[in-house]
């Protein structure tokens, strides 16, 4: 079964929750934490190569960082594949590239390039031809069992909720699997995605977004079949750290963390016991070899 298989296996049980991750402490983080699966969002993964989400990240920097989070945890990554980079031609690649880094689904949107973050104004948009052409070409590279292609449309800001239904369900009658409907504006909207689109569907939880704050039950009930939630652990890290550094700065000495944890325990969570065995058979190996020979 290739991760694809399992996360639509967990989507036919009910919702899927996928925190935000951007690198492989927060991937690690977020499957020791006891959810399914991990987003690999792509403002996070353009901060740690030091850019806002502006589409300044190339497609090469963001399989990169797909492939390593898709290594280190035992569950479906999820992640952001901006605008496929390009046209449908360039579309196809980059689910070919998504898949080989191990993505169990990649979403791809219909903005123009260089895009933005879908909670930011001033949003411009592909015509609708041109992104039921990337989206077809998407769903072709996909194959039997790649990764799901999730249609992701930023229509809702500039051209309306009715457009932005009318583009959802035109993406899944061009093969998507999951359709985005970026930003609905209110409660309402939130609740009336999954019974006007006519596919699964994917809501995007941001606080101090657009979308008004939802209960995730609610979500689940109202039919929605994956939850992301990208931005939590990169808030939570950046008050942890500015808070950590004023100490520093006021007391001049190490300020207790928020996760106060031994150093040992610290490296265990991110898999010394796996690494510690490996080492001792290798050098125990190697002696009764010597000591054959």
């Amino acid at each position: 079964m290739t991760r694809a298989d399992e996360l639509r296996g967990l989507m036919a049980k009910g919702m899927v929750v996928a925190p935000g991750a951007f690198e492989c402490i927060t991937a690690r983080l977020v499957r020791q934490a006891g959810f399914p699966a991990v987003y690999m969002t792509g403002a996070g993964t353009a901060a740690t190569c030091g850019y806002p989400d502006y589409g300044l990240v190339t497609m090469t920097e963001m399989v990169e960082n797909v492939a390593r989070i898709a290594a280190v945890v035992d569950a479906p990554v999820i992640a952001d594949a901006d605008t496929g980079y390009g046209n449908e031609l360039n579309a196809y690649r980059t689910v070919k590239a998504y898949a080989q880094a191990g993505a169990a689904a990649l979403h791809i949107e219909d903005q123009t390039f260089p895009k933005k973050c879908g909670h930011l104004e001033n949003k411009e948009l592909v015509p609708l031809e041109d992104f039921v052409a990337k989206i077809r070409a998407a769903a072709d590279a996909r194959g039997k069992h790649g990764p799901l292609v999730i249609a992701r449309t930023d229509s809702r800001a500039g051209a309306g909720f009715e457009e932005a239904v009318r583009r959802s369900n035109a993406a899944l009658a061009a093969g998507a699997d999951v359709a985005f409907l970026e930003a609905p504006q209110t409660p309402e909207e939130v609740a009336a995605v999954p019974k006007l689109v006519k596919g699964p569907c994917l809501l995007n939880v941001v606080r101090g977004g657009k979308t008004p704050d939802i209960d995730l039950n609610k979500a689940a009930a109202d039919g929605y079949k994956i939850a992301i939630v990208p931005a939590l652990l990169m808030m939570s890290i950046i008050g942890a750290c500015d808070a950590a550094l004023s100490e520093l700065k006021r007391t001049n000495k190490h300020p207790a963390p928020l996760a106060d944890i031994p150093i040992r325990e610290m490296f265990r969570r991110f898999g010394s016991e796996d690494w510690e065995p490996l080492r001792e058979r290798y050098r125990d190996g190697g002696a009764r070899r010597d000591a054959a020979e």
